[in-house]
């Protein structure tokens, strides 16, 4: 299977395989957006290209569902500079560029998410996310030599094993989430995170803090997810 990094230039020509068009968005979200479930979020897009007059593909069967997806689920409540969302739509379509096909889907999304960049890509493209990274800007009261070593510690650690929750009954069972944290960096206020993402799983945003011994309180502004290394196949 030929696997390769993607990379966002230009303008392209939207060209479709067998009927379908597949559509590849970067998009950010933050302020109130920021509190959408990935469930709400796969909605928004869903209700605005229907508003855009964009056609979108729809599974065969019993129960229908529309082909889009978010590859890498966003934890409720956090920001992010640098999501994907991919569509797969009906052609031919009334436009021929992603520019056109831009415009007039962001003519439809609420302030508070912004399309960035749209690419058109082969119908079986898959996105397969390897790193995310993510700035926690913690409140000056709260930074302190303790924290600073709590960091250290955590780098130094062979294992870092937590409590997981599982499901919504508050199950849990026991992780060892350092084979997924790459590096923590400290620069004045911010910290900044890099996980790994396989698909063994990744560490949480819920863990970071908890392991870093933050809460929301603690930081000035929301956590944000600012990029994410992605591969396709």
């Amino acid at each position: 299977m030929l696997r390769r990094s993607w990379y966002w230039k230009g303008d392209t020509q939207i060209a479709a395989s067998d009927g379908i068009i597949l559509v590849v968005i970067k998009f950010s979200i933050g302020g109130n957006l920021r509190f959408l479930s990935h469930a709400e979020t796969l909605k928004l897009f869903q209700r605005a290209c229907a508003r855009a007059g964009i056609k979108i593909r729809y599974s065969q069967g019993f129960n229908p569902r529309p082909k889009l997806s978010l590859p890498l689920p966003r934890s409720v409540g956090v920001e992010a500079d640098d999501d994907l969302l991919c569509i797969k739509v009906e052609s031919p379509a009334p436009w021929s560029e992603t520019k056109q096909f831009k415009a007039r889907l962001s003519g439809q999304l609420p302030d508070g998410c912004e399309l960035l960049e749209v690419r058109a890509a082969e119908a079986k493209t898959s996105f397969q996310p390897l790193a995310a990274t993510y700035i926690l800007a913690v409140r000056p009261e709260h930074v302190n030599k303790e924290l600073k070593n709590r960091i250290k510690r955590l780098l130094a650690s062979e294992s870092l094993n937590i409590q997981r929750r599982i499901n919504a009954r508050a199950n849990t069972r026991n992780a060892d989430v350092r084979p997924f944290l790459k590096s923590i960096e400290f620069d004045d206020r911010n910290i900044l995170v890099e996980c790994k993402i396989s698909l063994a799983g990744s560490i949480r945003v819920e863990e970071i803090l908890t392991l870093l011994e933050l809460d929301v309180e603690k930081l000035a502004v929301p956590v944000r997810r600012t990029s994410v290394q992605w591969q396709t196949n």
